[in-house]
């Protein structure tokens, strides 16, 4: 069935959230997607559908071993410590996993050897020899991006082991001159190795259909279109041992990559769920399963869950997506995350300082629309809509009306019949759960809103605060009253998937059972008792969001350290790979403008980039960007460039420069965006 449809048959449904990595904590642009997924969820659960929610932390891979042994415990110390922090963040932002889970399982383990399997048993897996490079001093094989040394082609320093930022030209680590471990500063030497590799190139026609087919969004679609233009290359699954993670059956010292079995791990959770309580988990997971599957992903993931994850499903005779959500990134202020302006915030500094996570939650169900495109959030504009929509409209409604319930009529509520403002509320819920159901909340909570003012006006119309100076006119208080508090459960009832915590307090103040998607039609009856108001919700001070972003803005001053023996640079370069400030200060970086961007034919990670410095001829830069952006998301947007780099004669043409990008195992590349403010031509210090 179609994610798009919002049949009112009822449904089994199995959604997952992408599985964070368990090196570092939940910051609040991870939170625009779990925010998104636990919305969509309570909607689907209120319209009577059978849901399972399910997560787990992401935990295998060369980062984890490497910052568990710098902080002297074991890998399964630091997942479990990390677990514990992840799930109390998730907790306290009211998103309700039905179990979430860890990657490290027997679950994962045994699903992803039985996958592996069937792809090899199907000719999926091909085992071939190839030349990678050995840090003799941690004695393991390096990943690419734990690789650094000096580009073959254009000589530029210290870029990574699988491409060049300064010339976008890709190659193999084992290309790149002086090279050095990031690991331990040590050069590495070159040793052969067995890898294991899943055939994508040959699952190309069923992915083109598959992605074509409703299962992605039209600009996701469109996205995987440019990589079948480019061809599927071969998926290197394996890694070698030292590495956290599970071994590859039948291949000693051979593990599986971290991309492999992460996807697994969400069916590992939904197995220890089903096991849990009863559930059938072949029936959510067989190749004719009748149940729906849904994943929401950012669009930094979208190749591997695209790509890499149907093809693994479907040739290990397992069900493929019914679809997948992917979102967009989170600015705050218009800008990326800084820590330097305190606005890289993680979950929890957000709870210890604004404490309630329903404005949050309110914000970002405003800004989401269903589709790839970033939002943004203005700190300043989120104060002023959660106090304006959340306690000068729709907690409003209750609090003007509510006393006069309990002071003048014991409580007890009046019925309501043929009232104009209940019917208009009334008419609106197919179009509110369409929007819903599409995602698009920030169009439902437009309708919404938009409701409020419209009970708003009729309580201000009718002044019941002067009625009830007239005792004669008691019946007519007692209605206008009495539809204002239906009006108010009307949109308690729109807005219980979005704000869950308030709606249960709101449940309790009307003294009604929780508050589903049929009870639309169904009003209070007349005499219905209902509680005393109590206030529900406090404005946002906005010296707490002040606190917040103070609380988090990184230190600028130098701190004291001891400082080393003085060494050559020589020395120092062997060892650390380090290069001296003298050095640093021969790199020019500028502020550039991305006049224009675009596809590079033939190129296969190249994007051509016009760059603006202030010159008066812009700059050709080609860069390894096509994998994380769509060349017309680039255009006006403001960057970091080197321009003092020799310019280097392409394949595709003369490359005048660099962009600044950062990226590992987990993702990227994505380009460095400098603070509001700057221009082009400014000179980074």
């Amino acid at each position: 069935m179609s994610g798009n449809t919002s049949s009112n048959a009822p449904r089994k449904i199995l959604v997952t959230s992408a599985l964070p990595y368990a090196n570092g904590s939940i910051h609040l642009g991870h939170m625009v997607e779990y925010v998104q997924s636990d919305v969509w969820v309570r909607f689907q659960k209120m319209q009577g559908h059978t849901v399972h929610y399910v997560c787990a932390d992401d935990t295998h891979g060369t980062p984890i071993m490497l910052r568990a042994e710098k902080e002297g415990i074991t890998p399964e110390e630091l997942i479990n410590r990390v677990h514990a922090e992840h799930y109390a963040d998730f907790s306290d932002f009211l998103v309700t996993f039905d179990n979430y889970y860890s990657t490290n399982s027997e679950e994962n383990r045994e699903l992803s050897s039985r996958i592996y399997r069937e792809l090899k048993s199907n000719g999926k897996i091909a085992i071939r020899t190839i030349e990678q490079y050995f840090d003799p001093v941690k004695q393991m094989f390096l990943p690419d991006r734990f690789i650094k040394g000096e580009c073959p082609k254009c000589h530029a320093k210290d870029q990574y082991g699988d491409s060049c930022e300064s010339c976008g030209t890709t190659y193999s680590p084992t290309e790149l001159i002086e090279p050095y471990s990031a690991v331990s500063g040590a050069p590495p030497v070159r040793k052969e190795t067995e890898h294991y590799f899943f055939k994508l190139s040959e699952c190309e026609n069923f992915l083109r259909e598959w992605t074509r087919s409703g299962t992605l969004q039209p600009e996701a679609a469109n996205k995987m279109g440019e990589w079948f233009a480019s061809g599927l290359s071969d998926w290197d699954i394996s890694r070698d041992a030292p590495y956290f993670g599970f071994e590859i059956p039948d291949a000693p010292g051979k593990y599986f990559y971290v991309w492999l079995d992460a996807p697994i791990g969400y069916m590992a959770s939904f197995k220890n769920l089903a096991t849990r309580e009863g559930l059938d988990f072949g029936e959510y997971w067989k190749a004719d399963s009748q149940a729906e599957l849904y994943h929401f992903i950012g669009k930094d993931i979208l190749y591997f869950h695209a790509l890499f994850w149907p093809a693994t499903l479907k040739f290990s005779g397992y069900r493929q997506p019914t679809q997948i959500f992917a979102h967009g990134f989170l600015t705050v202020n218009g800008e990326k995350m800084s820590k330097s302006r305190g606005t890289f915030i993680t979950a929890r500094s957000y709870l210890d300082h604004v404490k309630n996570p329903e404005y949050l939650r309110y914000y970002y169900a405003a800004k989401l629309n269903g589709t790839m495109e970033d939002i943004d959030l203005n700190l300043e504009d989120f104060v002023a809509r959660v106090n304006s929509d959340l306690v000068g409209k729709y907690i409003n409604i209750a609090s003007r009306t509510a006393g006069f319930i309990a002071k003048r009529f014991d409580g007890k509520l009046a019925a309501v019949e043929n009232n104009a403002v209940i019917a208009e509320l009334r008419s609106a819920a197919d179009s509110i759960r369409d929007s819903f159901h599409n995602r698009d909340t920030a169009r439902a909570l437009r309708d919404i809103m938009a409701l409020a003012d419209k009970a708003n006006a009729y309580v201000a119309e009718n002044a019941p605060w002067e009625i009830a100076k007239q005792p004669e006119k008691s019946a007519a208080l007692h209605e206008v009253c009495s539809v204002s508090l239906e009006a108010f459960r009307l949109l308690t009832l729109y807005l219980k998937p979005i704000l869950p915590q308030l709606a249960q307090s709101i449940e309790t103040f009307l003294n009604i059972s929780p508050l589903t998607w049929g009870d639309i039609d169904r009003p209070l009856p007349a005499g219905h008792e209902i509680q005393a108001y109590q206030h529900l919700i406090t404005r946002i001070d906005p010296k707490l969001v002040e606190a917040m972003v103070e609380a988090n803005k990184e230190s600028m001053q130098p701190q004291a350290a001891s400082q080393p023996q003085k060494q050559s640079q020589d020395a120092i370069a062997e060892e650390t790979g380090y290069i001296s400030i003298d050095d640093f200060a021969k790199v020019d970086l500028r502020i550039a403008r991305i006049a224009n961007a675009e596809h590079v034919e033939g190129a296969e990670k190249l994007l051509r980039l016009t760059l603006d410095i202030g010159e008066e001829k812009p700059r050709q830069v080609f860069a390894g960007i096509k994998s994380a952006y769509d060349p017309e998301s680039l255009k006006g947007r403001l960057t970091v460039m080197v321009v003092n780099l020799a310019p280097r004669k392409m394949k595709f043409g003369l490359s005048e420069g660099m962009v600044l990008a950062a990226s590992d195992e987990r993702g990227g590349p994505f380009i460095l965006s400098p603070d509001s403010g700057a221009q082009p031509g400014m000179q980074v210090k």
